[in-house]
């Protein structure tokens, strides 16, 4: 039924939860490809605006590469499953647009993340990837409560 799997992860705890269920539909569904992306967004331009360029380069160049080395590890326990596994870095703009547009691209066929459980206040206050990749998205979304999470309000 899937092929690719998309699992959008944005170096957190949270995040990883969706592992473990993508692990298994991939698993179960013999997929092509497991991909995990990580979309990295830009320093804020109020923060570069006080900082020297040279010190913002190298940054972002620090972001990127401690990105990168995130999803290798991530990618290795999956890959030693035998699943088939790609890593992604999206360099810049909004995490939900971008994991939308690179599902769009791509072709995927199921989208495995998780929320970080936060309501109320802090969920208006900090916006929701999660809610606007699952309101925004043509492509079917599994959704994963982070333990401990579940049931609040």
């Amino acid at each position: 039924m899937y092929k690719k799997i998309l699992v959008p992860l944005d170096g957190s705890e949270f995040a990883e939860n969706a592992l473990q269920h993508a692990r298994t539909i991939a698993k179960g569904c013999a997929v092509d490809k497991v991909v995990l992306l990580r979309v990295v967004a830009p320093i804020i331009k109020d923060v570069k605006d006080m900082i020297e360029a040279e010190h913002v380069r190298k940054a972002e160049r620090k972001r990127e590469a401690d990105a990168q080395e995130y999803l290798n590890t991530t990618a290795e326990s999956l890959k030693e499953d035998g699943l088939p596994v790609e890593t992604e870095l999206i360099v810049n703009g909004e995490p939900a647009d971008k994991i939308l547009e690179y599902a769009r691209e791509k072709k995927v066929d199921l989208i495995v993340m998780s929320t970080h459980g936060r309501t109320g206040f802090q969920k208006w206050v900090f916006g929701s990837v999660a809610n606007n990749v699952l309101v925004n998205s043509s492509i079917p979304v599994l959704m994963v409560v982070p333990a401990g999470r579940r049931g609040m309000k």
